[in-house]
């Protein structure tokens, strides 16, 4: 163990301290299209850019205490740390990602923003620092965990159809899969619970409610089984 009395010398003065922010890709689905929420920055440097949302970590806070001062469940992404990223000082970015259902959404911007609002991952404007390059990580990721995670259940409401669901996978995939392909792959896996409920989605026939087992899913993960999409 250190003695303490070895650091009583010890100067911090002496050496250069970066700065260190937490950024969040937050992703839902709306319309058919895969979001990015942004806030518009109320001051410089990047005044009345786009920007992902995010702040500086305080001394006495850890990276995920930071990170939940946002107020959304996320996942650790990404390091981003180039010197010339930030024109202030060298900042050095530990980007978050959370998936949220639309259907728990609920806006507003914070004291550091003029504005806050969704954009579609394919038509993002101009945006801030290198969010643009932590976004197109993140989808990247996002797009990587379908193969193995929940991530894709973390878009839909408690209660959902097949129809849903594969749309979800389509979207963040961007291409179209075979319905009867994915039905019959997603219900091998026995990891979604039939509801005994029915929806009436289209004009023919009304379309079960599924809701995703957790409990069944970890059993399969255990296992070594990823999803075959």
């Amino acid at each position: 163990m250190e003695d303490k009395n070895e650091l009583k010398n010890y100067d911090p003065s002496k050496y250069e301290r970066p700065s260190v922010t937490v950024d969040i890709v937050i992703f839902t689905i709306i319309d058919n299209d895969l979001k990015v929420l942004l806030i518009k920055r109320k001051s410089p440097p990047y005044q009345d850019f786009w920007a992902i949302p995010g702040g500086f970590v305080k001394m006495d806070e850890s990276l995920e205490e930071a990170a939940f001062r946002e107020d959304v469940y996320l996942e650790q992404l990404y390091s981003f740390g180039k010197p010339d990223r930030d024109p202030r000082t060298r900042v050095i970015t530990v980007s978050y990602f959370a998936l949220v259902s639309s259907e728990k959404l609920e806006l507003y911007a914070s004291t550091d923003a003029d504005e806050v609002k969704w954009y579609s991952a394919k038509d993002l404007p101009l945006l801030a620092f290198d969010h643009g390059n932590i976004i197109d990580y993140a989808i990247t990721r996002l797009r990587y965990k379908l193969e193995y995670t929940t991530a894709g259940f973390q878009l839909l409401p408690e209660e959902f159809t097949l129809s849903e669901l594969q749309r979800v996978y389509e979207i963040i995939l961007d291409k179209t899969l075979d319905k009867r392909n994915f039905r019959k792959k997603i219900m091998s896996l026995n990891i979604l619970e039939d509801t005994g409920k029915k929806i009436m989605k289209t004009l023919h026939r009304p379309a079960r409610l599924y809701r995703f087992s957790s409990e069944k899913f970890l059993k399969l993960k255990d296992s070594g089984i990823i999803f075959p999409f």
